[in-house]
């Protein structure tokens, strides 16, 4: 599959939004599964506003996609950006997440906030 070229201002704010653990762990998730903020919650120590802070920074580069359903929003991985590439080729360095979706997994979040 041939990966597109993107400029450099853009692979620069990449590597400068992935460059935090949060956001890099984020998105490692994210390859594996969509998720919704509360399910966040059960694997970073952080508030709701933080988690949604990174999310939005995540969103506005165009990494981040999310889904309304009914009150909720669901995040996934944007597969359809020209990023996609680059953001696939820095994953492979970083180990999967399975432990933390299987933490998100085993508390089920979604049964308390109703997602």
């Amino acid at each position: 599959m041939l990966k597109a070229k993107v400029d450099v201002e853009r692979a620069a704010n990449v590597l400068k939004l992935l460059g935090d653990k949060t956001r890099l762990s984020i998105i490692a998730i994210l390859k594996q599964r969509e998720c919704c903020v509360c399910e966040f919650l059960e694997v970073f120590e952080m508030s709701q506003p933080s988690i949604s802070q990174h999310l939005r920074k995540l969103k506005d580069a165009g990494m981040v996609k999310e889904e309304r359903r009914g009150q909720w929003i669901y995040y996934s991985l944007n597969q359809q950006t020209d990023l996609y590439g680059l953001i696939e080729d820095i994953l492979e360095h970083v180990p999967d997440q399975t432990e933390k979706i299987k933490q998100i997994e085993k508390s089920n979040p979604t049964l308390k906030c109703g997602c």
